[in-house]
């Protein structure tokens, strides 16, 4: 997964508010519930000196997404007054997390847009198609178009030898020049969002003549059930395209970390903060793996803020910069990856890596 999402979050010299809520809506007194949790958070970041502007940019903005059903939650980072970020998690947070620290906090944030997939879903029939794009980790579309074509002739005919033949011609005609326009919108699609994969639905003529118009598209291709016709169709279709989404994520952590473990064997990857700190701090990481952190939360490391990718076990190897600040190794771990251009990725069991970290190099 990318990184580049997180780089407003890094403001030069200014400590940062990072808050985690439990805003799911699917519930009674929604409203009351979230606003106790914000309440906790509130009072929490302002024993720890966070100042007051920077509490009232997060007071006009908390609260999830109203409309959202089912579980979700919330991640706020904020500095100077000013708001830096805010995104909504697929799954709320354990607890609640308020923190004011001189780096942001985005580790949650990471793995779980780490399991998120930007994708197309598409209900395609013998008259059109319904297109819609989803960046990662989206709950709406940013992506969605319609479109109905041509209906005459799309049903076959009983009729004479010839008139049948002329029927049929021009029924696969109508539906080859409706799949082409939908494919078209598909194209558009994965292109507005980056989408990794293609998720169709519907008539299984119409999805072999739109899989024809699309070769090659950039995205993988793949049938699942659903449709467009009804409200139960598309229900349908929602709970397919969950499920294959869900699949395609443990498929690519597997493939990333048996093509991990191999650099491990191979001398191509490094595991253990020691190294993987210099590795990041010379340039040389591709993709930093990290466990879920909680064993290593506790591990101090320190960091500059101006050399943000040097890292030290020790103050004093910094020298005499007075920017010299310690926080837990994983915060500067990602932040030094993100300001890196560097990947991520979550390690699943049963991969384990020395201290829960390591790092796939780009030479």
């Amino acid at each position: 997964m990318e990184l580049s999402f997180l780089r407003p979050l890094y403001t030069e010299g200014a400590p940062v508010a990072s808050v985690y809520l439990d805003t799911t809506r699917a519930v009674p007194d929604a409203d009351e519930r979230i606003a106790t949790r914000w309440r906790t958070a509130r009072r929490t970041l302002a024993e720890h000196g966070a100042d007051e502007a920077t509490l009232e940019a997060l007071d006009a903005t908390v609260g999830g997404v109203p409309d959202l059903p089912g579980p979700q939650g919330e991640a706020l980072f904020a500095a100077d007054g000013r708001l830096l970020g805010v995104f909504t998690l697929t799954e709320p947070p354990a607890a609640d997390r308020a923190l004011w620290a001189p780096v942001p906090d985005p580790l949650l944030l990471a793995f779980d847009r780490d399991h998120q997939v930007p994708h197309v879903v598409v209900a395609v029939d013998r008259e059109g198609a319904d297109v819609e794009g989803y960046p990662a980790a989206a709950h709406e579309p940013a992506f969605r178009r319609t479109f109905n074509g041509s209906t005459l002739h799309i049903t076959r005919v009983r009729a004479g030898a010839e008139a049948q033949a002329s029927f049929h011609r021009r029924t696969v005609n109508v539906w080859s020049e409706n799949t082409e326009q939908a494919a078209q919108d598909v194209r558009a699609a994965v292109d507005a969002v980056g989408a990794q994969v293609a998720l169709v639905a519907g008539d299984p003529k119409a999805f072999g003549l739109l899989r024809d118009h699309l070769e090659p598209l950039p995205a993988s291709l793949v049938k699942v059930g659903g449709g467009r016709t009804d409200a139960q169709s598309r229900a349908a279709l929602r709970e397919a395209a969950d499920a294959a989404l869900h699949e395609i994520s443990a498929e690519s952590h597997r493939e990333a970390l048996r093509q991990l473990e191999e650099a491990l064997a191979g001398g191509r990857a490094l595991q253990g903060i020691p190294a993987v700190k210099e590795a990041l701090a010379e340039g040389r990481v591709d993709t930093l793996f990290m466990a879920p952190p909680e064993g290593i939360w506790d591990v101090p490391l320190f960091a500059s803020e101006r050399n943000p990718r040097a890292l030290a076990t020790d103050r004093a190897a910094l020298g005499n910069d007075p920017t010299v600040f310690e926080a837990p190794a994983p915060l500067l771990l990602l932040r030094a990856a993100v300001l890196g251009d560097a990947s991520f990725s979550e390690i699943l069991p049963p991969t384990e890596c020395t201290d829960g970290v390591a790092a796939l190099l780009r030479y």
